[in-house]
């Protein structure tokens, strides 16, 4: 049961910290000065969603994303959101894929090679179906925290540890529900999935309260972090490299490995999202499903997707918002029906 709570809750985590935030370009678009309480409500809102969306998944015995859906907004709605979650996936698989061929280059692995081995290896996972999502989450989602977190523990100490959590101001606290709402797209359709797979209440509120307490505390000190080299950030399309830029070579290498997993690990889950639904209207195998999704979508790796973000994302936004305050008065809807 324990265990079961924590291997969601590595999924969840796994989910969460992909590429934008562990390279603290997300956490800076979004917090940045006068945000302890923003990062605060944040992990109170993450939590609230994490354990409603598997309550529901838990109920329905959910194996994809749209009995969820159904349950927080009705049928017709889902035909819309349905829709934009699996365009969503599919282009946030697809970025995910070339960023992970792009982030070999470093290695001096060519471009191609790249994206051919993080295709590969997302086939490979669901030769294992879910199981092996959730067996690579629990692999790799401790190693990445525990680098990142020391990384920025290290950095903290060297440069004097003083952490400003300050509440007396906080304008920016409006962020903790935009930068949820980014999320929540995935979130839905990766716990969604796993309805079938939770045996008990326990495993939801261990993996809810686990996942929203660790991601508040490395949210807070990662945003510590960066308002100490505030001044340098812009400079850089990385945050993180803000904070390395004084550490030795092989510290680049070995936070560029990080990344990579991020980034392996968020295509992973929107593989997953687009698996389950795909393989609720053909019964195919998941890698099998899992390796056309991936052909499909390596050609597509070289067009530019800037025009087509700009467009979507803020669309994705609002729509994100509406999903978020629908989650969050479903309990309240729910005491109140008759």
């Amino acid at each position: 049961m324990w265990l079961s709570g924590i291997k969601w809750m590595f999924l969840i985590i796994g989910t969460m910290i992909g590429a934008g935030y562990a390279s603290g370009r997300e956490l800076w678009q979004f917090f940045g000065t006068e945000s302890t309480l923003a990062i605060v409500l944040f992990s109170v809102l993450f939590y609230f969603c994490c354990n409603i969306i598997m309550k529901i998944s838990y109920e329905k015995k959910a194996e994809n994303y749209i009995p969820v859906l159904e349950e927080l907004m009705g049928p017709r709605l889902t035909r819309l959101y349905d829709g934009m979650i699996v365009l969503y996936l599919f282009t946030m698989t697809m970025v995910m894929i070339a960023g992970g061929g792009a982030t070999l280059e470093v290695l001096h692995i060519p471009y191609w090679y790249g994206v051919g081995i993080i295709s590969g290896l997302l086939v490979l996972l669901f030769v294992w179906g879910i199981d092996g999502m959730t067996s690579m989450n629990a692999m790799i989602i401790p190693i990445l925290i525990t680098f990142l977190v020391g990384t920025l523990v290290t950095f903290q100490v060297t440069s004097g540890f003083s952490l400003q959590l300050d509440f007396h101001k906080q304008g920016n606290w409006p962020s903790a529900f935009t930068f949820t709402a980014l999320n929540i797209l995935p979130l839905v359709a990766v716990l969604a999935a796993i309805g079938r797979q939770i045996k008990q209440q326990l495993e939801m509120k261990i993996a809810s309260i686990g996942s929203s307490v660790i991601l508040g505390l490395i949210s807070l000190l990662y945003n510590e972090s960066l308002l100490k080299v505030a001044n340098e950030v812009m400079v850089y399309e990385i945050p993180l490299f803000a904070i390395l830029k004084h550490y030795p070579y092989y510290m680049v290498l070995v936070m560029t490995g990080l990344l990579w997993a991020a980034i392996y690990t968020t295509a992973a889950s929107g593989i997953l999202g687009l698996s389950t639904r795909v393989h609720e209207r053909a019964q195919l195998p998941f890698w099998l499903i899992a390796l056309m999704l991936v052909l499909l979508m390596i050609p597509l790796t070289t067009i530019g997707f800037s025009r087509l973000v700009s467009v979507l994302y803020p669309l994705y936004g609002i729509l994100n918002l509406y999903l978020l305050a629908s989650i969050l008065l479903y309990p309240i809807m729910t005491k109140f029906e008759v």
